[in-house]
């Protein structure tokens, strides 16, 4: 019977099937970092319980830490014992610790493709929900909570339910200011933050195999606000290219011999999938959103949408957002006046995302209105920026140039957006006072960030692309 990826990934790693359909599988790798590790490891601690494979398990801090550059743990007061926890934890357990002076610190969902240490094949479990991101590599990530985590460090498995495939061919060639992020939002748009309920979603298509692997981690990114757990691409040239270079992957005679077995990672023709759309690219456009969910997008220079368009069940949420984004239905977002740019975070983060930006700010000013943050995903991202002169690119048009950390996304630091500001942000969430309370989140690819930047209000990043 013709397999897909996810039951390729899947029957790999199966330990035993039980009648609820629910089965244990077995978690090739944990990532963990500072909000939802230490309860693991307080539980495990409770009830007498040791890590069972310390080298299987990676420690960063990301979430809470400062991103000044003269950062230190007590940045930010409130949150230096959860910094402090996951050392402690990982130190005691003998787990690798990437902390605020390691050199490799950063995002979790940033250094572990960067490193190699997601390879494809791979199960990964980390107690975040963006660990999807990893699927892009042909890899079975997914989040869990801190009582799976637990499970996992003390057995190396986790009972998990098989979802259904689903599978989403995006066919073609994208426009010019048409980006990895544009896709995504339009996916949601078109799709909605229920489509993957259920599922693990496979991506694929034409245009799919003209992504750098960056981008193709950019869309895997934003599978959990499609309602998934699991995103996944099928390994190609590209990704074993990628993989090649990193420094945690396999070398020589056993690369091949990976390399072998991860070109057979991809769906079988015939292959079964509960839902099967197709997106001609052609069709995106550069996208912003309006509302307070990844799915209430509009192309950049179209309207926000009238209530008598919306569905009965959808006029309470596009009115609620409305009013909490303080927008009219029926407005034009262009011209739009903002306060804040926020061009980072595990979607955004990373080297080829700051080069987008930094080709459209080359050269000019961001508008005296408006405060702009570049925070790169990892520390890696960050040296390897400044190694190519981004930083000074940035710093000398008037943006702030951090240290690696999630920032601004989750206001769990010292970045935040004051209330009643409105911010355009490269990050994966616009909720409700998702980067601080009041705060108003526009999402947007780095490049119309950028834009925005410059203009000082929402832009086409189409009119001044470089």
């Amino acid at each position: 019977m013709p397999a897909s990826l996810l039951d390729k990934l899947w029957d790999a790693h199966v330990v035993d099937a039980f009648d609820d359909g629910s089965a244990l599988l077995y978690v090739d790798r944990l990532l963990l970092y500072e909000l939802t590790a230490p309860p693991a490891f307080e539980g495990l601690r409770r009830r007498g319980l040791c890590v069972r494979n310390p080298h299987a398990a990676l420690a960063l801090a990301d979430h809470s830490v400062s991103t000044r550059i003269n950062r230190t743990a007590d940045s930010v007061p409130a949150m230096k014992r959860y910094l402090c926890d996951l050392e402690r934890g990982a130190r005691a357990s003998g787990i690798a610790h990437y902390g605020l002076d390691d050199p490799r610190q950063g995002i979790v969902h940033v250094v572990a493709p960067e490193l190699g240490y997601a390879l494809p094949g791979l199960t990964l479990a980390c107690g975040d929900s963006h660990t999807c991101t990893l699927g892009a590599l042909g890899a079975l990530a997914f989040g869990v909570g801190s009582s799976d985590l637990e499970q996992a460090l003390a057995t190396q498995t986790v009972r998990i339910r098989k979802p259904a495939a689903m599978r989403i061919a995006i066919d073609g060639t994208l426009a010019a200011g048409v980006y990895a992020k544009d896709v995504a939002l339009d996916l949601l748009h078109r799709f909605g933050t229920r489509a993957g309920d259920g599922a693990a979603i496979e991506y694929a298509g034409t245009a799919l195999a003209g992504f750098a692997v960056e981008e193709r981690l950019t869309l895997a990114n934003l599978t959990a606000e499609m309602g998934s757990r699991i995103g996944l691409i099928a390994p190609d040239e590209t990704t074993l290219r990628f993989v090649a270079e990193r420094p945690l992957a396999p070398r020589g005679a056993e690369f091949d011999a990976a390399a072998a077995q991860w070109r057979a990672l991809r769906s079988d023709p015939g292959a079964v999938f509960v839902r099967d759309e197709a997106v001609d690219a052609a069709t995106i456009t550069p996208r912003i959103t309006w509302g307070t969910t990844p799915a209430q997008s509009i192309a950049i220079d179209e309207r926000t949408p009238r209530l008598a368009d919306a569905r009965p069940d959808q006029t309470p949420q596009w009115r609620a957002a409305l009013d909490y984004m303080a927008l009219a239905e029926g407005q034009r977002l262009l011209g739009e006046r903002i306060d804040v740019v926020f061009i980072g975070s595990c979607t955004n983060g990373r080297l080829s995302d700051l080069r987008a930006a930094a080709r459209i700010v080359r050269g000019e000013r961001v508008a005296p209105h408006v405060r702009a943050l570049v925070v790169p995903g990892s520390e890696q991202v960050r040296r390897a920026a400044e190694a190519e002169g981004l930083d000074e690119v940035f710093r000398a048009a008037g943006f702030d140039w951090r240290r690696a950390g999630c920032s601004m996304c989750v206001a769990a630091n010292d970045d935040r957006v004051a209330a009643g500001a409105r911010c355009v942000s490269t990050s994966n969430r616009n909720f409700p006072h998702r980067q601080g309370r009041g705060a108003r989140t526009h999402l947007a690819s780095p490049a119309t960030a950028a834009a925005c930047a410059i203009a000082g209000c929402i832009a086409d990043v189409r009119q001044v692309r470089r």
